[in-house]
């Protein structure tokens, strides 16, 4: 009985129903997350949108505004002078109504200029669009019912913004300077402009029939609107504008003090613009306005307002996408339930890929095979595709650096900080004048065939190549991944890199072409090494003054050593860092720019390395005939 109770069958389930149900319920959580963010995010982004819109539309309105008027305070401002112990006597009316004929014809946004004098008589000019202009004396024009009602002007004023003024004529802003001469109040300067051709230009902000552009001011005072032919509401307005708000026939702006503020519209909010719901004609408005002060003696309210069904078919839309998306969660949970059974064996070739690729170990990745199943087929195609854009930065990128940072903590382990290394530097004696006689192919299959060699020393002993520069590369050793032999490693690079070179340059002479000089520097010290830049341009590079002196070192070969086929000039303090028995020779003390103390400079045998392999080989085979 105790045995029987000790085997009792354990329920075992098959890795294809596991698949299925564990996918299946994986499927169905993910997806119904990622639709509650995506519905959410909609609903965020077309509010967003709508913010957007209405901060667009009334921007674009109050600028445009800004811009015409400020173009007319220009022109008074422009003109006072002439008139501020200038050519132009106020009270010499027939020379200076002459110049400001002059003067409105060359300026497009100006209807009328005034000169007011101190005894009350005013004159000016006054131009009709497409007309020629006419001057006046008295009344502006001079056929019109209302004369300007002038703000309090001082000698000492600014350019100042008086009521609109409406006539048979039309509606004008106006704007008034002060004419002083010989600092008394000489008279004023009035410029105005007509709002009919603003006017139109406002109205072609609306959207259609669904949409309506207005200006309110004089406190309650319709001054322009875009439909007054036809209401959007239906019918025709009761008045010709200017109208009063509440007599004018528009039902939207009429019930405006029953508006209710919209919270959506935070946004816009901050930056002045109210959004409101208005009940009206039996329908909903949303209405966007502003306060614009600045042009007249009250402030103006521009704005626009349309049907809100044009926002609740945004919003029914987005309902709509939701109640697909549940479907789509739906069947996508069903079947994944009936296709996990088929997924084990390509996932697990695709999680044996993806280790691969965790190590960057990208050459040897295989392709994942095209399926028939879609789901798959999409997973093999953009798993390729990530793999081929991974073998693609890494040609930008080396997989080295890249490697030692991720094991070494990645961000963390590219924090910019200051390390002792060992920084090597080379250059090819006079390369600009070498690949005037290549074409732009040669040159490149030329500096590439060079950095190939530079690039392979460099990661054979362990260092970080940080960049080239023209036809040279700077390379270093101690960082990421600290080291105690890093000069003794720049050092066998430089030398490994002398004798490819010189390899490369008797294959060259072998085949007809120059070979090179490649002069190096290697100086140890002091430097910041890590994450340099801003925004999305980051580089893992070293900089300091340790960079700098290598760099100098290796500009110093060309004295040194100027017909060497290789030279490789260290610094002191990388020499202490070797062993005794390096061959080096010692160059002297030199002053190098940008340094305030000579450098001890020693000259190391660039092809002690070569030598030593020479015995190697030498030895090796000694070894092997008396084994024999």
């Amino acid at each position: 009985m105790t045995e029987n109770s000790g085997n009792k069958r354990r329920i075992k389930l098959p890795l294809t129903r596991i698949m299925g149900l564990g996918f299946g319920a994986f499927v169905a959580l993910s997806l119904a997350l990622v639709l509650l963010l995506s519905v959410i995010a909609n609903f965020q982004n077309t509010f967003s949108l709508l913010n957007d819109k209405a901060i667009l539309i009334t921007q674009s309105m109050e600028t445009q505004l800004r811009r015409h008027f400020e173009a007319v305070k220009l022109a008074a401002i422009g003109l006072k002078p002439f008139f501020d112990d200038g050519p132009l006597d106020p009270e010499n009316v027939a020379m200076t109504k002459q110049e400001l004929m002059l003067a409105i014809v060359g300026n497009p946004t100006v209807s009328v200029f005034v000169v007011t004098l101190p005894n009350g008589m005013n004159y000016g000019v006054y131009k009709e669009p497409g007309q020629r202009p006419e001057a006046f004396d008295g009344q502006v024009p001079s056929q019109g019912g209302k004369t300007y009602e002038l703000p309090e002007i001082a000698v000492d004023s600014p350019p100042s913004w008086g009521p609109l003024v409406h006539n048979e004529y039309g509606q004008y802003a106006n704007v008034s300077v002060p004419i002083v001469r010989d600092g008394e109040l000489a008279g004023i300067l009035t410029a105005a402009s007509s709002l009919a051709d603003l006017s139109r230009s406002i109205a072609n902000l609306d959207e259609g029939a669904d949409a309506t552009t207005f200006i309110i001011a004089n406190g309650d005072e319709i001054i322009m609107h875009s439909d007054t032919a036809w209401l959007q509401t239906g019918g025709k307005p009761a008045l010709a504008l200017p109208a009063p708000r509440l007599e004018f026939g528009d039902p939207v702006l009429k019930a405006v003090g029953e508006r209710e503020i919209l919270p959506e519209f935070q946004r816009a909010a901050e930056m002045g613009i109210e959004v409101s719901m208005i009940p009206a004609a039996d329908d909903e408005f949303i209405m966007m306005r502003a306060v614009m002060p600045g042009f007249s003696d009250d402030p103006w309210v521009i704005g626009q307002y349309f049907q809100s069904a044009s926002i609740s078919r945004e919003i029914q839309r987005l309902a709509g996408s939701a109640a697909v998306g549940f479907g789509a969660l739906i069947v996508a949970v069903v079947i994944a339930a009936w296709l996990g059974r088929r997924f084990a064996r390509p996932l697990r070739e695709l999680a044996r890929q993806s280790e691969k690729v965790g190590t960057l170990s990208l050459d040897e990745v295989d392709r994942l095979p095209r399926s028939r199943v879609a789901e798959l087929d999409q997973v093999a195609v953009a798993f390729n595709a990530m793999v081929d854009g991974l073998k693609a930065m890494n040609t930008y990128v080396p997989r080295s650096l890249f490697i030692k940072l991720m094991r070494l903590g990645g961000q963390d382990a590219a924090i910019a900080r200051e390390a002792e290394l060992t920084v090597l530097f080379t250059d090819i004696v006079g390369f600009t004048a070498i690949s005037e006689h290549m074409s732009a192919t040669e040159l490149a299959q030329s500096l590439n065939s060079h950095f190939a060699i530079l690039v392979e020393a460099v990661e054979k002993n362990g260092g970080t190549v940080d960049k080239f520069i023209g036809d040279g590369m700077l390379a270093f050793w101690g960082a990421p991944d600290a080291r105690p032999d890093h000069a003794e490693a720049a050092v066998s690079t430089a030398r490994q890199i002398a004798i490819a070179v010189r390899k490369a340059n008797d294959r060259a002479r072998a085949e007809g072409r120059e070979g090179i000089q490649l002069r190096i520097g290697i100086h140890t010290g002091l430097a910041v090494v890590g994450n340099v830049g801003a925004l999305d341009r980051w580089n893992y590079t070293v900089v300091g003054d340790t960079v700098n002196t290598a760099e100098r070192l290796q500009s110093l070969g060309r004295e040194v050593a100027i017909s060497d086929e290789v030279v490789i000039l260290a610094s002191s303090d990388t020499i202490a860092a070797l062993p005794s028995e390096v061959a080096k020779t010692h160059a002297g003390l030199y002053s190098l720019r940008g340094r305030s103390e000579s450098l001890d400079v020693w000259k190391l045998d660039p092809f002690v390395d070569e030598i030593r392999q020479a015995a190697d080989i030498k030895s090796s085979g000694a070894a092997s005939t008396a084994a024999e």
